[in-house]
């Protein structure tokens, strides 16, 4: 008997997701474990991996389809396997994007935040555009292949009497739609900052020894395998974590219980052009320094093509996020639900120190705690930013 591949529920909050490309087509041999699809959620594109190992004997939802979770969407049979499809189960289960556009013309054009800039500063009218993205979405590539066709020549006209000149037109300010992955972040910080009572404890760390050791180290590595200050924190959070197991924990509001993590995964916030999207180290305080900046970096690259496993998104305990690469000194990061807390780390800048009794340079790194009230308290938090030192500004420990 045939095994059917369902949708997905890739997140607590997803309710459906457009299915954008089938990677392995009907009559085509798959394996378990080989990428069977490309999905897009309100998170990223998630490319999903097949649960079954046979043949791909029917697609049952189009690409560009909207489906919601858990409905069918495939069919994998044995070799030679003969599969009726039931009328009821049709090709076409939800709606596409064209048929979402038939049924509501004044429906903006699908087209990607940077392909409506594009489009705003020179001018364009969408509508005139075919797109080549998912579900006919106008992306960059299709902006510019519209701008390199040069226009019809324009027939002159005959000449008219000179007239007073009128002033420009206002300029209307521009409209651009949300993305999926914007709306959902609104959604979950609104409901972070109105559920969830923040507080937020700073603490300066000396980090000339850890600039040092990442010096060193990265001397050591080709281009590619260089460790960043982030990996370097997730580290040290990941194993301060193992000492304060009520920090790497989430809220049951149901249950009224706080429910203690057995893994410590960390979550690493990733800037995309869409918005905002956490990848997951798990087990990060397992995992060697070399280990944890391999996975991250390529997790991070695969958010950035759009092209996220579920297991890089799902899952975290505990947040981790670091501007410090844009020279941001110190800020404050909203809790990622249903986490209890997340760390914002700053940038090591290098600044005068006072050390026993004389001003020297020194490099300090700031790192503020974002703690759930429900879950902790102040003199936790507290205690917690002093146990993180041990590990960054005695860095050696997490080489061991």
């Amino acid at each position: 008997m045939a095994d059917t591949v369902i949708m997905p529920k890739l997140g607590f909050d997803m309710a459906e997701g457009t299915l954008v490309r089938w990677i392995i087509g009907e009559g085509q041999a798959v394996k378990k474990g080989a990428v069977l699809a490309e999905i897009e959620t309100d998170k990223a594109t998630v490319e999903v991996e097949s649960t079954f190992e046979g043949i791909v004997a029917r697609h049952l939802v189009s690409q560009g389809t909207v489906v919601p979770v858990n409905t069918p969407i495939a069919l994998i049979a044995a070799p030679g396997e003969v599969v009726e499809l039931p009328e009821a189960e049709g090709r076409a289960r939800g709606v596409t994007e064209a048929q979402r556009t038939a049924e509501a013309p004044t429906r903006p054009v699908a087209a990607s935040p940077l392909a409506r800039r594009m489009a705003a500063e020179r001018g364009l009218d969408l509508s005139a555009i075919a797109g080549s993205g998912p579900g006919g979405r106008i992306v960059k590539k299709d902006i510019e292949s519209f701008l390199a066709v040069p226009p019809p020549p324009s027939v002159a006209a005959p000449l008219a009497p000179p007239v007073a000149a009128l002033p420009p037109p206002p300029v209307a300010a521009s409209q651009i739609p949300l993305t999926k992955l914007r709306a959902m972040i609104g959604r979950r910080m609104v409901a972070s900052v109105t559920t969830a009572p923040h507080f937020f404890i700073t603490h300066e760390y000396d980090a000339a020894p850890l600039v040092a050791l990442r010096k060193q180290v990265n001397a050591l590595l080709p281009e590619a395998e260089k460790i960043t200050i982030n990996d370097f924190a997730i580290k040290a959070v990941a194993l301060t974590l193992r000492e304060f197991p009520n920090l790497n924990a989430s809220l049951d509001v149901e249950k009224t219980t706080i429910v203690q993590h057995e893994q410590v995964n960390i979550g690493v916030a990733v800037a995309l052009e869409a918005g905002l999207l956490t990848v997951v180290c798990r087990e990060a305080d397992r995992k060697p320094l070399r280990q944890i900046a391999s996975e991250v970096r390529a997790m991070v690259g695969r958010a950035r093509e759009g092209k996220v496993r579920p297991e890089d998104i799902e899952g975290s305990t505990f947040s981790v996020s670091n501007l410090g690469m844009f020279e941001v000194e110190q800020f404050n990061a909203i809790i990622n639900p249903p986490e209890a807390g997340i760390l914002a780390v700053g940038a090591a800048r290098a600044t005068p120190v006072v050390k026993d009794g004389q001003v020297v340079p020194g490099v300090r790194l700031k790192a503020t705690l974002s703690v759930d009230h429900r879950v902790s308290d102040g003199a936790e938090g507290a205690r917690f930013l002093q146990a993180l030192a041990k590990y960054l500004e005695e860095p050696l420990r997490l080489l061991v």
